[in-house]
């Protein structure tokens, strides 16, 4: 009786989620587990096998052709299957329906909205906007997402052109940083206070200096590290507002 012959260059997958990136004249496809390539991309998954269903790269992954190694290292000038599988994961475009690409589109939308109103205030009133008048005014400066872009970056993409068309700017987180004057002396509070928005209050108590600072939520982790590094983790950052309140805002 007759064998039925498979190819052995071919895989069959099923329930698949296909990344594709043209390179060197030659499609290269990629089979990921689905809802795993934005995950991936927005660095809330660092496994990668948990995205990918295998390390192979293909040439077809519907039909299970996989890429030859000369293919590969005319392409992308190597043949580790894994590193190519990863830049093809970063720089490759998501093949999806036209429904499936909606729903990512406006899930990510309502990601950098959200994102945006948490980040930012109206400089005039120092109150965040609603998420309503971002994502408008977003939509009127024709904002484009993309998916293979991770929601961080586009968040920061967002807040960019936002600024050219309304008063916005980033909210400031409230700190009070303690150490001990005798420790680091001026040179640690000099390297502080240039991160620093404003200095609010500056106060000794006997040998220890606070300072109350605002600052830009992005030099958070500077500061921490910089005053845990010079006072060999005797100084103290503490955060006391996530965003800065009008001072006569009633509080419920």
């Amino acid at each position: 009786m007759s064998k039925i012959f498979t190819p052995t260059n071919q895989i069959r997958l099923t329930n698949v989620a296909v990344v594709r990136l043209k390179k060197g004249g030659k499609r290269f496809e990629i089979a990921c587990y689905k809802n795993k390539v934005l995950s991936w991309r927005s660095n809330t998954e660092k496994d990668i096998d948990e995205v990918l269903q295998t390390h192979t790269v293909f040439t077809n992954v519907s039909k299970g052709q996989a890429a030859k190694k000369d293919e590969l290292m005319k392409a992308f000038g190597k043949s580790d299957e894994t590193e190519i599988c990863k830049e093809i994961l970063a720089k490759g475009e998501l093949q999806v329906s036209e429904k499936e690409r909606q729903s990512v589109l406006d899930s990510q939308l309502n990601s950098i909205v959200n994102s945006v109103a948490a980040l930012c205030v109206n400089p005039e009133t120092r109150r965040p906007y609603p998420a309503s008048i971002i994502e408008k005014s977003l939509k009127d400066a024709h904002f484009s997402i993309k998916m293979n872009k991770n929601t961080k970056q586009q968040t920061l993409d967002a807040i960019k052109l936002l600024r050219e068309h309304m008063p916005l700017e980033r909210s400031r987180m409230k700190l009070r940083v303690s150490f001990a004057g005798k420790e680091c002396g001026n040179r640690l509070k000099e390297s502080v206070n240039k991160l620093a928005t404003k200095v609010e209050h500056e106060e000794w108590d006997d040998a220890t200096l606070h300072l109350t600072l605002l600052i830009d939520p992005g030099n958070y982790r500077v500061i921490d590290e910089l005053v845990r590094n010079e006072t060999k983790g005797k100084g103290l950052v503490e955060l006391l507002e996530l965003k800065e309140v009008v001072e006569s805002e009633e509080v419920f």
